[in-house]
């Protein structure tokens, strides 16, 4: 899902082959599937927090008020709609790009399943910080992973790739658009939106760093579809 930060640390621009050729796949593997599932536990904590989700969980959520779907099938199944998208703009997804799709919407209901929905302002507020800084990590544990972006965000680069807009003007774009839908379908919309919004891009940067497996040796040739570096 994820989705989303141009970090100053460099990323290697390698397509779905040259992304598992790479190498150190003992680590990126598991550092992967841990930051997607941390990816989806903290979607379940800003949910239950009640004080609002990021753009495309609102719009997740507002079709889940329409179709009568688990929050988690409704992820997965954006995902996927998505990646249909991404077939004019010929792109080939990546490992972490089909495990992106699938293990979020999962981790996400089984958290839910869990975790009951906050009734005190002080357990909603310590569900919003502590899914926005888990959210964070998960991030930069997935990207730094270099298997490939999420279907989200892989259609913001394709479309800035494609178009020539900027990337800050293609992810507005479809995050303004998303938002707008999941409202009018009801979905959580409130000060949590807010707060990740604005906080959600420097947390991703300041773990990235931390995480990211660095691809000393590349291969000697990248794939023809490669797709573009991830953010």
């Amino acid at each position: 899902m994820s989705r989303r930060v141009r970090s100053s640390v460099a990323l290697a621009d390698l397509g779905p082959l040259a992304q598992l050729r790479a190498g150190k796949l003992a680590r990126r593997l598991p550092q992967l599937l841990i930051g997607l599932w941390l990816y989806g536990f903290a979607m379940a904590m800003f949910i239950r927090s009640g004080l609002g989700l990021d753009p495309w969980d609102v719009f997740h959520s507002g079709l889940q008020r329409l179709l009568g779907l688990s929050f988690g099938t409704v992820v997965i199944a954006v995902g996927f709609a998505v990646l249909l998208l991404w077939i004019p703009l010929r792109q080939w997804p990546g490992l972490g790009t089909i495990a992106n799709a699938v293990v979020i919407g999962l981790a996400a209901d089984a958290t839910l399943a869990l975790i009951p929905q906050a009734t005190d302002w002080r357990v909603s507020w310590t569900l919003l910080i502590g899914g926005l800084l888990l959210n964070g990590l998960a991030g930069g544990l997935y990207i730094g992973s270099q298997l490939g972006p999420g279907p989200r965000d892989g259609l913001m680069t394709g479309l800035a790739r494609r178009t020539g807009w900027s990337l800050r003007l293609v992810r507005t774009g479809l995050e303004l658009s998303v938002l707008a839908i999941g409202w009018l379908l009801g979905g959580a919309v409130g000060i949590g939106t807010v707060v990740y919004a604005l906080a959600i891009g420097p947390l991703v940067q300041f773990f990235l760093p931390l995480v990211m497996v660095r691809l000393d040796e590349q291969p000697a040739e990248r794939d023809t579809a490669a797709e573009p570096a991830q953010c």
